[in-house]
């Protein structure tokens, strides 16, 4: 299947480098057996939603993760901790003007320090020096939110901003892990949690997959189906899990963002909802056979992403590319910080 088929133009005025308040975002909502396209705004969300369904969302939280450093040379390095190895051992992607060398010592902001302990496939690892729940607390006080490299581009900066904080954050986060947003769920606020909650009598449910730098990322390879998909850390509870296998019987099950339902999809195996811990790794593209998943609520996603092959494999490939045409002809704010689309089977 060939990468091209994903593809689109779009204008980068289009590109948001910033939300709109939470909440007033637009919301396309594409019905796929008709191939109906609306315009509508995400406050109207609960008008689609329906008494029996269970709405599944993922609570991870977006560490600060971007350090910047110094080199005992002057050289300026920029570390962004992707993943917890040991006690004080990270994997990091790092930025630097040469070759970061083993045993290394790299100085922090704020007077911390950290040592470069090994690398390879693109990627450092790192010693800390400090225990998790020090190294958080640094974080919170030095850490940079990682927001998206085209949304620093557009803004012409370095770093994030102070409200950004904030921003990047869904209002139901609980689980720190991610390095970037599980961006559906920034349009929620706690009045449409309350207003879905009543719309669903109470069946929602909270899952934790933590986003990863691959999410978002453009497919290289000519060819797909011969692409190799990144790893990501999710977890169910057993009680979730016990939920869900019994609304999936009588209940549409919505999830919240691509992240959820690569959660959902990779947890129910032989059509049942597994509890527990582990990577997901599934690629999820035209073709694919939905386990649990019946209806979508997600953002506008990069061209050649894995994310657009995914509601492709959902709604239909042409669909989507048709709906992503009109959404560009309709001046919708794409990305991160964009609009929204909810994709419905009827």
């Amino acid at each position: 299947m060939d990468i091209s088929l994903f593809d689109y133009t779009l204008p980068p005025e289009l590109i948001a480098d910033k939300p709109l308040k939470r909440g007033d975002s637009r919301m396309m909502v594409v019905h796929i057996k008709s191939g109906t396209i609306e315009h509508r705004y995400f406050r109207e969300l609960p008008l689609f939603l329906e008494k029996n369904d269970t709405v599944v969302f993922n609570e991870t939280r977006v560490l600060p993760a971007r350090l910047f450093g110094q080199r005992a040379t002057g050289g300026k390095v920029e570390f962004l901790l992707i993943k917890q190895i040991d006690s004080t051992i990270w994997e990091v992607l790092a930025k630097a003007s040469k070759h970061l060398k083993i045993g290394e010592k790299i100085a922090l902001e704020g007077g911390a320090q950290v040592t470069i302990t090994d690398d390879g496939n693109g990627y450092y690892f790192i010693d800390v020096g400090m225990p998790h729940q020090e190294l958080m607390s640094y974080l919170d006080e030095y850490g940079d939110m990682p927001l998206p490299p085209y949304i620093l581009k557009k803004r012409g900066e370095k770093r994030s901003r102070p409200e950004d904080r904030e921003l990047y954050q869904t209002v139901f986060n609980k689980n720190p892990g991610s390095v970037a947003a599980p961006t559906a769920g920034l349009h929620f606020t706690n009045e449409m949690m309350r207003k879905i909650a009543e719309k669903v009598d109470n069946h929602i449910e909270k899952v934790t997959l933590d986003v990863g730098t691959g999410t978002f990322k453009p497919v290289s390879i000519k060819d797909i189906t011969q692409h190799t998909m990144h790893k990501e850390r999710y977890e169910i509870s057993a009680q979730t899990a016990k939920q869900l296998n019994t609304d999936r019987k009588s209940r549409r099950v919505v999830a919240i963002g691509t992240t959820t339902v690569r959660t959902l999809e990779t947890a129910t195996k032989d059509g049942v909802v597994q509890a527990g811990e582990g990577d997901s790794e599934i690629f999820i593209y035209p073709g694919y056979s939905f386990n649990l998943v019946n209806v979508i609520f997600t953002n506008f996603h990069l061209p050649k992403s894995t994310l657009i092959m995914m509601i492709s494999a959902f709604a239909g490939r042409e669909l989507i590319m048709k709906s992503y045409e009109e959404a560009v002809a309709e001046g919708y704010r794409f990305y991160s910080y964009g609009d929204s689309m909810l994709l419905l089977p009827d």
